[in-house]
């Protein structure tokens, strides 16, 4: 069966005020990290969840990351985007990188940029590396979530043609493909912040240093490799090695931190 799905009709951007453009992309960074930053607030405000430990930061110590959070996001994304998906492009056109409001961010390298972040906001305020990951894994997945729906909304980073009843013809194309963008968004947001928050919740697993970001990592890294089946890769890159992407080459790195986080954590 031929897709039944089409796009709906909504742009890229948000709000038109004259000469400022509010876009979604943007505002999904910043509402999923003001979303973060509220969650760990809740977070450091139940006791229970932390058994005989304290809670990592105060809520002052909590607004303060945000900045931080935004510039390892941000700064991260964009680094890792031109190392990983388009350095050639941006050799020719060094100036090109400063474009962030032409697109072009990467999970992995947000992630790394995130853990930058947190080890020397962390020696700042003399918190270990592993609780500050703990309570970025917990409080983040919506933001990922948030990011998906608004390359969604642009209709970028689309799926593989397709014939399931909800695959969908997006803008200028006379075909049906996976709506891969929520698969994701379904993925790496939702199931990826319940898994976590079982594990804080009801298993305590900010009692044990690194078992939540070990969630996290290993849990992303299986999501991504999953949809990577059903996304079409760059088409600057193509498949390497003839069957696989650049997004399952750099989550393959994240399932083995993630099993390592996690069995390290039994012993703390």
């Amino acid at each position: 069966m031929l897709a039944i799905l089409e796009f709906p009709n909504i742009g890229p951007n948000a709000l038109v005020l004259g000469p400022l453009t509010i876009k979604w992309y943007g505002l999904a960074y910043v509402a999923g990290l003001l979303f973060a930053t509220w969650y760990m607030k809740r977070l450091v405000a139940n006791p229970p969840i932390w058994g005989k430990l304290t809670p990592t930061m105060s809520p002052k110590q909590i607004d303060d990351m945000f900045v931080w959070f935004f510039l390892g996001v941000v700064g991260g994304g964009r680094i890792g985007y031109v190392l990983f998906y388009n350095l050639p492009k941006y050799l020719a056109s060094p100036l090109d990188v400063f474009k962030v409001w032409d697109g072009g961010m990467s999970f992995h390298g947000g992630f790394l940029g995130v853990v930058v972040a947190c080890y020397f906001y962390g020696k700042k305020i003399g918190m270990g590396l592993d609780r500050m990951l703990d309570m970025g894994a917990a409080s983040v997945p919506p933001a990922l979530g948030f990011v998906r729906i608004a390359n969604f909304i642009n209709a970028e980073l689309f799926g593989r043609p397709s014939d399931v009843p909800w695959a969908m013809v997006f803008p200028g194309e006379a075909f049906a493909r996976h709506p891969s963008q929520l698969y994701e968004a379904l993925l790496e947001g939702l199931v990826l912040f319940l898994a976590v928050r079982i594990g804080t919740h009801k298993y305590q697993a900010l009692t044990h240093p690194g078992r939540a970001s070990g969630i996290f990592a290993l849990g992303y890294g299986l999501s991504r490799i999953f949809v990577e089946y059903f996304r079409v890769p760059d088409p600057q890159l193509g498949y390497l090695f003839g069957f696989v992407t650049m997004g399952m080459v750099l989550s393959l790195p994240l399932v083995a931190v993630g099993i390592w986080l996690l069995v390290r954590s039994r012993h703390t």
